[in-house]
């Protein structure tokens, strides 16, 4: 009996990283797989990240570095689908990688490698690709789901929403996950911009804005999660990894911690400094530990003129506090437009953790950004494409 030209046994909506991993583990099972996208190009947001690098997994990656409201959801995906079998792929298809932190692997030459392995994959398993093909409308069918598209009607046994999140809508990003979970009685948490620089009031602002493009290292903190990683002051706030890990965990009008020398024992030092070299400046000292420019700037800003033989044991103290525990309440983020994820989404209560099917309809598949599981900076997020991929792969 004729198979129908517009009828397959997966459709996937979304040709980005969970999505293609899921096309390519799904073909190789044997299924007739479609992926679907409103883009011109598959796997937009693999080719920009990481500076153009791609920091396609992280090999300390846990559980423990996502966040969700149903925090153990993640954990068996990510089990069953490790770093090392991510990096497995990429050494089997000679793609040169190299570490540029602890754990986060980067593509040597260019993120369009990550990508050339996905589509690689899927050529091999036999998974179509159509492109600038937007999805109108999806319902029940027969066996399975209808899903009407600008190039026309289709039919799917099992289906899977891979659309990502809100996050950067100049490369595409819209609401439709979010959408079709509500469609058939899904509960959507509530959405917001993670992994995104902090805007700042006014006044600040205006200090900082001549250190623009100035980075430290720093210890960030909010909610008791600290982050150990550099901070960079931009012209329109802060940014840099610390400050992109710690906006995933703030909310507005909340105050950010950030230590300024988190390896230096401030409060020690000054006195002995005082001791030692009572002429000594606290810019001076700031000098020692952070870039020129910002450690002038925020001694100004302080107003901690004067030698440090003038300063009383209270004076130092507060110096330190200071410099151990900035705090900066942000006017807010820079939102979706720059931002790296969405945080929120399909509340995965609802969803298989070994499937990631819906409960109540084991043919609806949720993976990847459109999920409540958003990861931390360095590589993670895409671990969870790739495990949620292949966990909804091996299923659909």
């Amino acid at each position: 009996m004729a198979v129908s030209a517009s009828a397959y046994d997966v459709i996937i909506i979304g040709a980005g990283a969970a999505g293609l991993m899921c096309a390519a583990t799904a073909g190789y099972r044997g299924r007739r797989v479609l992926v679907v996208d409103h883009a011109n190009k598959p796997g937009k947001k693999i080719l920009m990240s990481g500076g153009g690098r791609c920091n396609f997994t992280n090999l300390n990656s846990t559980p423990a570095n996502f966040l969700s409201n149903n925090p153990h959801y993640c954990i068996s995906a990510l089990k069953r689908y490790t770093p090392q079998d991510f990096l497995e792929l990429v050494d089997r298809h000679g793609v040169e990688y190299e570490e540029k932190a602890p754990g986060q692997l980067f593509c040597r030459d260019s993120a369009r490698d990550i990508l050339n392995v996905l589509l690689t994959e899927c050529e091999w398993a036999g998974a179509e690709i159509r492109l600038k093909t937007a999805v109108q409308a999806v319902r029940e069918a027969d066996r399975g789901y209808q899903v009407t598209t600008s190039d026309g009607a289709l039919t799917c046994e099992s289906l899977v929403i891979a659309t990502g999140g809100l996050s950067i809508p100049t490369m595409g990003a819209t609401g439709l996950g979010y959408e079709l979970a509500k469609q058939f009685g899904l509960t959507v948490l509530p959405t917001r911009a993670g992994l995104v620089p902090f805007t700042l009031q006014p006044e600040l602002k205006q200090q900082l804005a001549p250190l623009s493009g100035i980075s430290c290292p720093v210890d960030a903190h909010c909610h008791n999660q600290h982050f150990r990683e550099p901070l960079l002051v931009t012209h329109r706030g802060l940014s840099g990894p610390a400050m992109l890990q710690v906006s995933s965990y703030w909310q507005p009008g909340e105050t950010i911690h950030i230590n300024l020398l988190p390896g230096q024992r401030v409060h020690d030092d000054l006195l002995t400094l005082r001791n030692e070299k009572p002429q000594a400046t606290v810019a001076q000292y700031l000098g020692l530990h952070l870039p020129k420019r910002f450690a002038q700037a925020f001694n100004d800003l302080n107003g901690w003129h004067g030698p440090l033989q003038a300063c009383r044991n209270q004076d130092i103290e507060h110096i330190a506090r200071t410099l151990d525990n900035w705090s900066v309440k942000p006017a807010g983020t820079e939102g979706y437009r720059t931002a790296e994820v969405t945080l929120g989404g399909v509340d995965t209560r609802q969803l298989s953790s070994r499937t990631m099917a819906c409960l109540n309809r084991p043919d609806l598949y949720f993976i990847g950004e459109v999920v409540d599981v958003t990861g931390h900076l360095g590589g993670h997020n895409f671990q969870w494409a790739w495990a949620s991929g292949v966990a909804a792969g091996n299923e659909a």
